[in-house]
C-alpha cells in the first residue's frame, strides 16, 4: 500500500502544475474512450471505427467549443479574483452584430472590423470594471445587468436581423491551417504544432526538475518523469496525426491555433508575473493583499475589463464559424464558461484555479455533450445528464475531502492554495513570489 501511495504521489502529487493536471487529463481521456466504444457498439463496428475519434468529429468538435473555452480563460481569471461574470454571452452577441454590421453596412475591411470588435470588447469590459472596481457594486449584480442590458442591446442594433459576414473574417472561426511543402498524406503545419507541443512537454518536465534542484527539493524520480512523458507525447501524436490526416482541406482548425496562443499566454501571465500573482492573492485573502501594497481597484478592474475583450474574440470567432450574426448568439454561453471553470478545479471563493484545468473541464463538458449527440440523446436529456454530471461530481469531491479521502479536484489544487502574502509590495513588484504562495497557469 504504502509503495501505491509512493507511486500516487509521484505521478499525480509532485509541486508542478503539469503533474496535479494528470487526474482530470486521465479523467477526460476515460470519457473519450467510453464514448468511442458506446458509439462503435452502436454501430456493431469494432473499437477502431467508433465515431467519438474520426478526425472530422474532433476537428468539429474543437471548432463547435474554441469559443467557450476561450471565454473560460477569462471567467478563470475572474473567478480566482473572487467574482462572476454573467453578461459574456450578451457582449458576445451585441460585438459580433456590431463588426457584422460594420463590413456590411459601413463596407469596413474584416481586419479593421476585428479590431473594432476588440475595442467593443475593452470599452464595455471598462464600463463593467468601473463599477466592480471605483463603485463597488458586486459583480454579480453588475454582470445581471449588463447581461439584460448588451442583450437588449443585440436586439436593437440588430433589429432580430441576421446579418453575413465575408468569407476573408469567416477564416477565423471555420478556416484551417493551409496545405504547405511536400505531398506527406498530412498537413505538415499541423505535424509542425504537434511536434512544437511534443518539444515543449519535454521541456516543461526538465525544467521543473532542474527547478526543484535549484531549490534543494528531493527531485522527481527520473523513471516517473519519463512515465509522464511518455504518456502526454503519446497522446499529442494521436491527435495530431487525427487533426492532421482529416479530409483534404481540412486540418487543424485556426480557431484552436488561436485558443493555443491565449492558452500560453494567460498560462505565462498568471504562472510567472507580479500582475498574474496579484489576481490569486486579491482572491485569496483581499485584505491581506491590500495591506502588502497590491492595488486591490487596478486587479478587480483587469479582470473584468479582460474578460469582455475575450467575451468580444469569442463572438467574432462564433459569428465568422456561423457565417453570419443571429439575434440568439451567445445563449447560455457564461454558463458553459462557469462549468468548464469549476469542473477545471476553481474554488467557489475565489484564490484557486489554472488556465489549464479550466481548459480540460471545458473538453470535459464538451466531450460529454458530443458524445452523447453521437448516441442520439435528445437535446432536453443532454441538458439534464450534463447538469447532474457537474453537481455530481463536485459533491462526490467535497465529500470525499470530508471524509478523509482521496480527491481528485483537491489533488489537482493543492498546490495553489495559499496563505496571505506576507511580503511587502516592493518585493512583489520585483518579481518575487509571496511568501508560501504557488501559482499555477
Amino acid at each position: 500500500m504504502s509503495r501505491f501511495k509512493d507511486l500516487q504521489k509521484n505521478l499525480f502529487g509532485g509541486t508542478t502544475s503539469n503533474a496535479r493536471q494528470f487526474g482530470m487529463i486521465f479523467t477526460l481521456v476515460a470519457i473519450v474512450l467510453l464514448f468511442q466504444f458506446l458509439t462503435a457498439r452502436n454501430l456493431g463496428v469494432g473499437f477502431g471505427d467508433g465515431l467519438t475519434l474520426r478526425s472530422d468529429n474532433l476537428i468539429a468538435l474543437f471548432q463547435q467549443n474554441s469559443y467557450i473555452l476561450i471565454l473560460a480563460i477569462g471567467m478563470l481569471m475572474v473567478i480566482v479574483a473572487g467574482h462572476i461574470d454573467l453578461s459574456v454571452g450578451s457582449i458576445a452577441a451585441l460585438v459580433g452584430i456590431l463588426v457584422a454590421k460594420s463590413m456590411a453596412d459601413w463596407s469596413l475591411p474584416w481586419p479593421a472590423a476585428i479590431l473594432l470588435g476588440l475595442g467593443c470588447g475593452a470599452v464595455i469590459g471598462a464600463w463593467q470594471g468601473f463599477w466592480v472596481a471605483y463603485v463597488g457594486v458586486p459583480a454579480f449584480i453588475v454582470t445581471l445587468a449588463g447581461m439584460l442590458l448588451f442583450r437588449g442591446a443585440n436586439q436593437f442594433v440588430g433589429n432580430a436581423d441576421t446579418i453575413p459576414v465575408p468569407k476573408g473574417f469567416q477564416n477565423i472561426g471555420a478556416g484551417f491551417l493551409p496545405e504547405i511543402g511536400p505531398d506527406t498524406g498530412y498537413n505538415n503545419l499541423t505535424l509542425l504544432l504537434g511536434l512544437a507541443a511534443c518539444v515543449a512537454v519535454v521541456w516543461r518536465e526538465l525544467q521543473a526538475r532542474r527547478t526543484r534542484k535549484e531549490m534543494d527539493a528531493e527531485p522527481t524520480p527520473m523513471w516517473v518523469s519519463g512515465i509522464r512523458i511518455a504518456i502526454m507525447i503519446a497522446v499529442l501524436v494521436f491527435v495530431t496525426l487525427r487533426f492532421a490526416g482529416g479530409r483534404v482541406g481540412t486540418s487543424f482548425p485556426i480557431s484552436g491555433l488561436i485558443l493555443v496562443v491565449l492558452v500560453i499566454a494567460y498560462s505565462f501571465y498568471t504562472r510567472n508575473t507580479a500582475g498574474g500573482r496579484y489576481i490569486y492573492a486579491v482572491g485569496g485573502n483581499s485584505r491581506a493583499a491590500e495591506l502588502s501594497g497590491v492595488k486591490l481597484k487596478r486587479v478587480n478592474f483587469f479582470v473584468m475589463t479582460n474578460m469582455s475583450i475575450l467575451a468580444a474574440l469569442a463572438g467574432m470567432i462564433f459569428v465568422a464559424r456561423s457565417a453570419a450574426s443571429g439575434p440568439q448568439d451567445g445563449l447560455n454561453w457564461e454558463l458553459d464558461a462557469i462549468a468548464a471553470v469549476f469542473i477545471g478545479g476553481a474554488a467557489v471563493s475565489g484564490g484557486i484555479g489554472t488556465i489549464s484545468g479550466s481548459i480540460v473541464g471545458g473538453l470535459v463538458m464538451a466531450v460529454l455533450n458530443n458524445g452523447l449527440q453521437l448516441l442520439g440523446v435528445g437535446t432536453d436529456r443532454v441538458q439534464i445528464i450534463k447538469g447532474l454530471v457537474l453537481l455530481l461530481a463536485v459533491a462526490l469531491d467535497v465529500y470525499n475531502k470530508s471524509q478523509g479521502r482521496f480527491s481528485v479536484i483537491g489533488s489537482i489544487t493543492r498546490p495553489f492554495r495559499r496563505e496571505a502574502p506576507a511580503e511587502p509590495a516592493s518585493s512583489l513588484e520585483a518579481g518575487s513570489k509571496p511568501a508560501k504562495t504557488t501559482v499555477a497557469g
